[in-house]
């Protein structure tokens, strides 16, 4: 497996879930990590329970100036960016006839506008150094849809798209960019579902289970190191068998 000692990653949403358990394994592999969350006191306090090599910042990524100068002051104080993991993201179901302005625009600022600040914001530093990687968090649904999350999906599978064209876009920069499209994982974004629901989707999936936040991590883990150093432009799914 790749060492990322000396590197330098940024992973936004970092504070819960999928985000933190891939700031944890890029630690755990030697980086030096910056993790964001929109309450900067939680994002220290995270990083805090990595380890030294982690630190918190606060960072709402709908804000394009924050963004700005949150991956300005990464380069000026580590004096380089390596990895972008764009985690940041909200889920809120509701039906086509249900659904408000407020909805729509909320969704698609943090999921989509969001995302996108950090892609720009982060390519910038990397093409110094003209190397880099960055991976976006889709989703399964953004793949194949799902009743009662239209906008959500639409956001997802719009940073598939966003992943393939930055791909085309920053490869004669060095730069890499995939995403991966998960599942259905065992975070708080499902602690509203019933166990019948669950146990539905279990079915469903080939493998006959649902996915953990590290067995995504370890994937995105691999898409930013060397082993992948020839993979840009992919959306690769991490959902046990749910899409076949």
């Amino acid at each position: 497996m790749s060492s990322f000692d000396g590197r330098v990653a940024v992973v936004t949403g970092g504070t819960r879930g999928i985000g933190h358990a891939t700031a944890a394994a890029l630690v755990a592999a030697g980086a030096t990590v910056v993790i964001t969350g929109r309450d900067g006191a939680v994002a220290a306090e995270r990083a805090a329970a990595l380890g030294p090599a982690a630190s918190g910042v606060a960072l709402d990524v709908t804000d394009s100036a924050a963004v700005k100068d949150v991956f300005k002051a990464v380069a000026k104080e580590h004096g380089r960016l390596d990895v972008l993991v764009a985690s940041a993201g909200v889920l809120e179901g509701g039906l086509i006839g249900m659904l408000t302005d407020d909805h729509i625009a909320g969704t698609l600022a943090t999921n989509v506008a969001g995302t996108i600040n950090c892609v720009q914001a982060a390519a910038r530093v990397m093409m110094r150094k003209r190397t880099g990687s960055i991976v976006l968090l889709g989703s399964v649904v953004g793949e194949r849809g799902n009743a009662g999350q239209t906008v959500y999906a639409a956001s997802k599978a719009a940073l598939s798209a966003t992943a393939k064209s930055a791909a085309k876009e920053l490869g004669r920069h060095g730069i890499r960019v995939n995403a991966v499209a998960p599942g259905v994982i065992r975070t708080d974004l499902i602690a509203d579902q019933s166990a019948e629901v669950l146990a539905g989707i279990e079915r469903d999936t080939a493998l006959g289970r649902l996915g953990t936040a590290e067995e995504v991590a370890a994937v995105i883990r691999f898409l930013v190191g060397d082993e992948a150093s020839f993979v840009t432009g992919q959306v690769l799914g991490v959902d046990g068998g749910l899409v076949l």
